[in-house]
């Protein structure tokens, strides 16, 4: 199977395709391919959800219904960078808003958007089990402790 669609190159669409056929036949596999679509895409735009309906031989609605669903996936396209800002207790009192308010006023973002170079993505999330560090930050998996309104943008430069 191959599509075509702007937010989507080729090789993306190989790549999908070989996450599909790696699956089709996998009772429960939704949830795995969605996984793995997103890895490469990075979002699901509705040409995705239509694309792997079809081809794991499903209904649309059933795909747009576990990716709707479940927090770990996107309809929205997501930065090649993700910040997630702890707004846990510990790190809400030593000024996680104030980290999130720097971010958004750097980047003309605002929690849950992305930036439109699609560097990074902004979301404010209840914990990152880092209490002791706190406020905590975590991009892309590396988790940052004691940030600061002054600190955060010195940290984001060294993701491009």
């Amino acid at each position: 199977m191959s599509c075509c669609s702007e937010e989507i190159s080729q090789e993306m669409w190989k790549e999908v395709d070989s996450v599909i056929e790696r699956h089709r036949d996998t009772p429960g596999a939704l949830i795995t391919v969605l996984r793995e679509a997103q890895n490469v895409v990075g979002w699901f735009p509705q040409v995705l959800i239509e694309y792997i309906a079809k081809g794991m031989n499903i209904p649309a609605s059933d795909v747009f219904g576990v990716v709707s669903f479940y927090s770990l996936f996107s309809l929205k396209p997501k930065g090649r960078n993700s910040i997630k800002v702890c707004t846990g207790t510990a790190c809400y009192v030593k000024g996680a808003r104030e980290v999130i308010g720097r971010i958004s006023g750097e980047f003309g973002i605002a929690e849950g958007e992305t930036t439109e170079d699609r560097r990074f993505d902004l979301e404010g999330v209840r914990c990152v089990g880092a209490c002791g560090l706190a406020p905590a930050m975590v991009v892309d998996g590396d988790v940052h402790g004691d940030v600061t309104a002054d600190s955060v943008l010195k940290i984001l430069e060294k993701y491009s």
